[in-house]
């Protein structure tokens, strides 16, 4: 009696190059999601949000910059890519091509290092992932003190708790025909809640217009008496993998402490779930009342990842 092995076609690689490569590492990142443990690769919001979350009309040529893609049978089986912060790189990949993995973060090194003084690379590592771990610390690269973490719920068949509101606030979701004034409402909450100043009207309004994953019946606002966006909860649907991502979650601080942001979470998983979904995740730092707040609601499962550093 003999075995036989499944082939695995070989990949090449090759430099970002068009609309279509944007779509197809996307088509990578859903067809994985079911596939890989969670926060192996990016989900839909983020990569949408990457792009879209911008103002600027040349967005896919930015997102485009420090894009390598590696195909097999036709198809994205890897890429590697930036955020926009200099000197980080992310790695997505398809699990049967893990021997890729050296080769990509080579290639990172090389592209996405900061240049100057000082070349460095960064990566967020899940610390489940020990096959990572350890190329990087061959590698000599350093796992830092920070990081985040990633939870999970899975929704099942259990009786969610009702979404209420505490008066005076009022529980409504952005709107098509409003999409002007809330786009710069909601700018000036995301400023305030994370104590920014670099979101702008034109930013969020791009995003409600031309992100494919963006839906105003998942955008949930808590509205103050007079009108102002007081919580907010983002929330996309990957249908695909029938799974719901926060993000993000924020209250403003002048309306902290009423369970504005609790309230739209569940009202949330109430709509996630009347979709189809199985599953919701959450992703957060190390921010205590945050972590709180989710386990509170239900994201029972916990995560960890952390940054490794390497100077080149």
């Amino acid at each position: 009696m003999t075995l036989s092995t499944l082939a695995i076609a070989p990949a090449r690689a090759r430099e970002f190059e068009a609309e279509a490569d944007w779509w197809a590492i996307r088509d990578l990142l859903v067809r994985t999601q079911s596939t890989t443990p969670i926060a192996w690769n990016w989900d839909i919001r983020h990569w949408d949000g990457s792009r879209f979350h911008r103002e600027e009309r040349n967005a896919l040529a930015l997102a485009a910059r420090g894009i390598a893609l590696w195909e097999a049978d036709g198809r994205v089986v890897g890429a590697v890519h930036g955020e926009g912060a200099a000197g980080d790189a992310f790695l997505e990949l398809d699990p049967d091509y893990r021997d890729l993995e050296p080769e990509m973060l080579a290639w990172a090194e090389d592209r996405l290092a900061t240049t100057g003084s000082r070349r460095r690379l960064e990566l967020y590592v899940m610390d489940y992932d020990l096959a990572r771990r350890s190329l990087l610390s061959r590698r000599r690269y350093r796992m830092l003190g920070s990081g985040g973490w990633m939870r999970l719920m899975r929704f099942g068949k259990r009786p969610l708790p009702v979404a209420a509101i505490e008066d005076p606030y009022v529980m409504a979701t952005t709107s098509p025909a409003s999409a002007e004034d809330d786009a710069r409402q909601m700018a000036e909450l995301l400023n305030a809640a994370f104590g920014r100043t670099t979101h702008t009207a034109a930013e969020y309004l791009r995003f409600m217009t031309a992100s494919p994953s963006f839906s105003h019946a998942l955008n949930l606002v808590a509205l103050a008496p007079d009108g102002a966006f007081a919580a907010h909860a983002g929330l996309t649907y990957d249908e695909h993998n029938r799974l719901g991502i926060f993000e993000p979650v924020c209250t403003h601080p002048a309306h902290q402490r009423h369970g504005l942001a609790r309230a739209l979470m569940l009202e949330g998983m109430h709509r996630l779930r009347e979709l189809g979904a199985r599953t919701a995740y959450v992703e957060t730092g190390d921010m205590g009342p945050a972590n709180a707040l989710y386990r509170a609601v239900g994201f029972s499962e916990e995560y960890r990842g952390h940054l490794w550093e390497r100077d080149l």
